[in-house]
């Protein structure tokens, strides 16, 4: 119960934390690459997660937190955000929210404490599989965008067959 109350509280401040995670990636020596991610694209994802963090880490699967996460991956390698800057990014997202929950409560009682290392523990798993997902995402992208310049390159090497080669006749 005390767990969904911190949850609810991260949810309630989710504009908050979005743009101080935003301000972190904008400074982060970690991080320079997002400069050519559209601030918001960025804003909107990380304000979605902050929103609805209870559905996150209680009603979606495995399977959800993976796709969304795979999907993100393969997107940044598109807009050409090298992987560890990513995977950066997402420790910043939790990073970000510890600090927020350490500020905001004060557990004065042993159930409280409990309840925060319990929220720890859903964290934990929740980002541990979105920077598993993020990288499976990444080498997807990177696969196929290898399979395109291939395919493009042994395209241009290929000389076209338009019917049969001519014939030199010789006079005898």
């Amino acid at each position: 119960m005390l767990t969904q109350k911190l949850v609810r509280l991260i949810e309630a401040h989710s504009e908050t934390l979005a743009e101080s995670l935003l301000h972190k990636v904008q400074r982060s020596e970690f991080t320079r690459a997002y400069a050519q991610v559209p601030v918001e694209e960025l804003k909107h994802r990380v304000h979605d997660i902050y929103l609805h963090l209870g559905e996150w880490l209680i009603s979606k699967s495995d399977g959800d937190i993976d796709r969304y996460y795979s999907q993100t991956g393969m997107r940044r390698a598109e807009q050409g955000v090298p992987l560890s800057q990513v995977i950066w990014s997402i420790i910043l997202i939790e990073d970000n929210l510890w600090e927020f929950i350490l500020n905001e409560t004060t557990p004065d009682r042993p159930v409280e404490l409990f309840c925060q290392q319990e929220l720890l523990q859903l964290l934990e798993h929740f980002f541990n599989r979105a920077i598993h997902a993020v990288a499976m995402g990444y080498e997807q992208a990177g696969e196929q965008m290898a399979r395109v310049s291939t395919h493009v390159s042994s395209a241009k090497h290929t000389v076209p067959s338009h019917g049969a080669e001519p014939r030199i006749h010789a006079k005898a």
